[in-house]
C-alpha cells in the first residue's frame, strides 16, 4: 500500500476547522497535541489532503471550496468583481474573513488577532493581495502582504530535457506538503496546457505562471514570431483554466536595454531575455507594456492577480542595484498604479543576486516606487559561488529582505543554476525557505510567530523528544536523525552530548539541589 503523502498523525496532529461569522467560512488548520497536555495551532497549506480518511483522486480533483461564494457574488453583483473592488468599497468577503482566521493561527486574544477589517484595509490600500482566480475554486484563500505571515513560493515545471505531467503534479503536492504557500508552474517543455490543468485541479494553494513561455511554444520557439495576439490568446487560455497570478514582464523597456546588455551577466530572466530579443529585432516597444491596460481588463474578469516580473533582475553581485534594475522597478510602479485603477491586485517581483550591504536599498526603493505593493523576491542570493548550495546563499538574503518588508519569497533549490530539481531538492528548498520566512516573522513580531519556538524550547528543556520532532518544520528528518543514535524517544539527554555531558541535564540537577 502506498504511503499517504499528507499524514498529520505522524506528528501527533490533526486537521481542525475554525468557523467564521460569514456563511460557509470554515478554516482548516493544523493542531499539534503536545506531551505535556498543551496544544498549538498552526497555519497549514495541505488542505483536505490532511483530513483523516481523505483519499485523493487525481482524475476527480479537489473539492471546490470557493465555488459557492464566487457564484453568489456574480449573481448578486451582475458580474465578476475583484477582491480589490470589494475591499475598496468597504466590503469584507468570505475570503477576507478566511485569511484573517488563518493568519491568526488560533490566537484567542482580541488584541493580537488579525481581523477581517485589517485584511480588507490592506487589500484596499494595495499593500496586500488575496489571489484566487474564480476558475480555481480548489485553492484555499491566502494573503500576501507585509502585515501578514511571510509566504513562500515553490517553482516547479517541466523542460524540454525532462519531467512529465504525473511528476509535476507530484512535485506540486510535495512542495505543498512541506509548506509552500503558492506554486508557480514554469513548464517550458511538452504538454504545458495538460500539465497545468492537472496541477490546478489538484493543488490547494494558488498557482502562478509565466504566460510568455507557452506563447513562445505556440510560435515554435521563434522569439521574433511572438505577437500581442499570440500572447493574448495564451493569457485567456490560462485565465480560463484558473491560474491565480501571472508573471508579466511588462516593465522591461527599450530604454533599459543598453544598461542591461553591458552587465557582467546580461539579462538572466527567461521572460526578460525573450522580450529584449523581440524588441531589438522589431525595433518596437515591449508589447506587454503597450497593451498593459488590455491585459488588466482580461485579468480583472477572472479576479486573478499580477506578479509584475523583474525581467532585469541582477544575475550576479556585480550587477546588483544598477540602472537597468532600478529603471525597470520604476516602470513596475507605474504599471501597478494602472492595474489598481482597473481593480486588479498586484505584487512586484524583485532580485536576484544582491550583496548583503545592498539588500535594504532594494526594499526601500520598492516601497517608494511601487506605493508599498507587496514585494516578491527570488532570494536574493548574497554570493555567487554557492553552486549546489544556493538554497542557503539565497535564504540568507531572503530572511534579511523579508525582515525589511518583503511579503513573499521565491524558493531556490540546491540545483539552482545547475539542473531541474527533483523531490528531494524541492523538499530541501521549501523547508530552508520556510525557516527564512519564519525567522522574519519572529523578527517582525507577527502575532503568534514565536509561540512555536517557545514551545520547542520548553520541549527541549523537558527532553520531550516527540514534541521536538513534531514542532520542527521537517519532523521526519528530526526524528530520523535522533533515532539513528538514540533508539528511544524518552532519553533525558541528546546524542551529541551523551548522558554525562548534557548541559540541560546538569542544569536540572543544580536546580534540584537548590
Amino acid at each position: 500500500m502506498k504511503e499517504k503523502l499528507f499524514d498529520l498523525k505522524k506528528d501527533n496532529a490533526k486537521r481542525i476547522y475554525i468557523k467564521g461569522s460569514l456563511p460557509g467560512v470554515e478554516v482548516g488548520m493544523k493542531e499539534i497535541e503536545l506531551q505535556n497536555g498543551e496544544w498549538i495551532v498552526l497555519y497549514d497549506t495541505s488542505g483536505v489532503y490532511a483530513e483523516e480518511g481523505y483519499e485523493p483522486d487525481i482524475e476527480k480533483g479537489l473539492p471546490k471550496l470557493r465555488e459557492r461564494w464566487t457564484k453568489e457574488r456574480i449573481e448578486r453583483d451582475g458580474g465578476v468583481k475583484t477582491q480589490l473592488w470589494y475591499a475598496k468599497n468597504g466590503i469584507v468577503t468570505p475570503e477576507m474573513e478566511y485569511v484573517a482566521i488563518r493568519e491568526s493561527q488560533g490566537i484567542t486574544d482580541e488584541a493580537e488577532r488579525i481581523t477581517p477589517e485589517t485584511v480588507r484595509k490592506e487589500i484596499a490600500e494595495g499593500r496586500a493581495i488575496l489571489p484566487g482566480n474564480r476558475n480555481h475554486p480548489e485553492a484555499e484563500p491566502m494573503i500576501i502582504g507585509r502585515k501578514f505571515l511571510v509566504k513562500i513560493n515553490a517553482n516547479i515545471g517541466n523542460s524540454a530535457l525532462g519531467s512529465g505531467i504525473a511528476e509535476e503534479v507530484e512535485k506540486a503536492l510535495w512542495a505543498v506538503k512541506w509548506g509552500a504557500d503558492t506554486v508557480m508552474d514554469l513548464s517550458t517543455g511538452k504538454d504545458i496546457h495538460q500539465t497545468r490543468e492537472a496541477i490546478l485541479r489538484n493543488t490547494p494553494v494558488p498557482v502562478g505562471t509565466v504566460p510568455i513561455y507557452q506563447a513562445l511554444e505556440k510560435v515554435n520557439g521563434v522569439v521574433e514570431d511572438l505577437s500581442w495576439e499570440s500572447f493574448r490568446e495564451t493569457l485567456l487560455e490560462q485565465c480560463e483554466q484558473g491560474v491565480d497570478y501571472f508573471t508579466i514582464h511588462a516593465g522591461i523597456l527599450r530604454e533599459h536595454l543598453p544598461h542591461a546588455l553591458g552587465r557582467v551577466t546580461g539579462i538572466v530572466s527567461r521572460g526578460g531575455s525573450i522580450l529584449a530579443k523581440w524588441m531589438e529585432h522589431h525595433h518596437k516597444e515591449n508589447f506587454l507594456y503597450t497593451h498593459f491596460e488590455e491585459i488588466c481588463e482580461i485579468i480583472r474578469q477572472y479576479d486573478a492577480a499580477f506578479s509584475l516580473g523583474d525581467g532585469l533582475r541582477p544575475g550576479s553581485l556585480a550587477d546588483a542595484n544598477d540602472a537597468a534594475q532600478f529603471g525597470e522597478l520604476k516602470t513596475l510602479g507605474e504599471l501597478a498604479r494602472i492595474a489598481r485603477k482597473h481593480d486588479v491586485q498586484v505584487i512586484i517581483e524583485g532580485p536576484g543576486h544582491v550583496p548583503m550591504n545592498k539588500i535594504r536599498e532594494n526594499m526601500d526603493l520598492q516601497l517608494q516606487y511601487c506605493d508599498e505593493a507587496p514585494f516578491y523576491t527570488l532570494g536574493p542570493l548574497v554570493a555567487d559561488i554557492g553552486a549546489g548550495y544556493d538554497h542557503i546563499t539565497s535564504a540568507i538574503g531572503g530572511a534579511m529582505i523579508a525582515w525589511y518588508g518583503t511579503a513573499m519569497l521565491c524558493y531556490v533549490t540546491t540545483k539552482e543554476h545547475l539542473a531541474l530539481p527533483n523531490r528531494d531538492d524541492v523538499r530541501e528548498g521549501v523547508v530552508t525557505y520556510k525557516l527564512a520566512a519564519h525567522a522574519a516573522d519572529v523578527a517582525k513580531g507577527h502575532p503568534g510567530a514565536a509561540r512555536r519556538d517557545l514551545a520547542m524550547s520548553r520541549a527541549r528543556y523537558d527532553f520531550r523528544w516527540r514534541d521536538q520532532f513534531n514542532l520542527s518544520l521537517d519532523s521526519e528528518r528530526a526524528r530520523k536523525f535522533h533515532l539513528e543514535m538514540i533508539r528511544n524517544s524518552d532519553a533525558d539527554y541528546c546524542g551529541m552530548c551523551g548522558p554525562h555531558f548534557c548541559a540541560m541535564r546538569i542544569t536540572k540537577s543544580i536546580k534540584k539541589q537548590d
